[in-house]
């Protein structure tokens, strides 16, 4: 008996990674999914390579502030001096990293807090959606600002406050999600069977949710580095000299006319980030409709494929 549970689980596990794994993929096998990735991957891979490959030290003086462009320093020099070049490749990798955990934390909370609403109702949902609401109140930005100014321009009180500010409407999408799955004939069998709420959520349910998850998190993770890189031009992220894409806009636009690649170079990098993210977003949105549509008509037809939802007995549901 134990063997067969634990063969059961294992199913349900293996089923639940192909899911996560094969949404993403078929995204990237289209041609606008295509695009988007190597857009943000190209700018990814810029943010991460770039500390090993800068020609100098981001913090060394070597020329007259806004230098132009020159053979010893290909995008000029900053409003101190330095290497443009040397501070845009050293200045994106944290940024991107904090932008993850944000997006991370922000899915995470948001996620569980809408799936538990949906599936408990009644007063947890009453509660958590009445915390969501006004938490929508606020402007993001002017939210994590208050949280940044009352204890200060931390790393980590950053990455929270940001995720605190992608939960509200994760939790709204997931929860209507959860709604409809959690009304199917499936998951009504397994509550039949005394199986504990939590369990249910977490192999019944959780393994449905992987379209509207990843087309949030490609959507999280965009906002996420442009309210990072908005943070950084304020002042509030990484404290100077450090190089940050963000802060290099808001210290050197005064020098936009002499030398404008001070300003470009950073802007550009986010700017194409954020245009690859929201394409292979739009890729994977795209892919889920599709896959959710021939679901439903196999469903329809009396027919099971690996498009139905899985089961806690790992088996395909019809």
């Amino acid at each position: 008996m134990a063997t067969e549970k634990r063969t059961k689980s294992d199913r349900l596990a293996s089923a639940t990674q192909a899911q996560w794994i094969a949404l993403p993929v078929r995204a990237a096998r289209t041609r606008r999914g295509m695009i988007g990735l190597i857009i943000a991957g190209i700018v990814g891979l810029i943010a991460f390579i770039g500390p090993f490959v800068s020609p100098h030290s981001p913090l060394t003086f070597l020329a007259v502030p806004f230098a132009p462009a020159s053979s010893s320093l290909p995008l000029g020099s900053d409003i101190l001096g330095r290497d443009v070049l040397s501070r845009v490749l050293n200045g994106g990798w944290l940024l991107l990293l904090m932008a993850f955990g944000a997006t991370a934390f922000g899915i995470l909370l948001g996620g569980g807090s809408g799936m538990a609403a949906a599936y408990f109702r009644g007063r947890a949902d009453g509660i958590i959606m009445r915390t969501v609401d006004v938490m929508l109140a606020f402007p993001a930005l002017v939210f994590v600002l208050l949280l940044v100014s009352l204890v200060g321009p931390k790393i980590w009180l950053i990455m929270v406050a940001v995720g605190l500010v992608h939960a509200p409407a994760v939790a709204r999408v997931i929860r209507s999600a959860t709604l409809d799955i959690s009304e199917r004939d499936y998951v009504r069998a397994v509550e039949l069977q005394g199986v504990k709420p939590w369990k249910i959520m977490r192999q019944e349910i959780l393994p449905n949710l992987v379209s509207p998850l990843m087309v949030e998190i490609g959507l999280r993770l965009t906002y996420s580095i442009v309210i990072m890189a908005g943070l950084a031009f304020l002042g509030f992220g990484q404290a100077p000299p450090a190089p940050n894409w963000g802060y290099m806009i808001q210290e050197n636009r005064v020098g936009l006319s002499a030398n404008p690649l001070s300003v470009i170079a950073p802007a550009a990098l986010i700017a194409l980030f954020t245009i690859g993210m929201n394409t292979f977003t739009d890729a994977v949105a795209r892919v889920a409709i599709g896959l959710e549509r021939g679901s439903s008509k196999a469903a329809d037809s009396g027919s099971t494929s690996n498009l139905m939802p899985v089961t806690g007995a790992g088996e395909v549901s019809a």
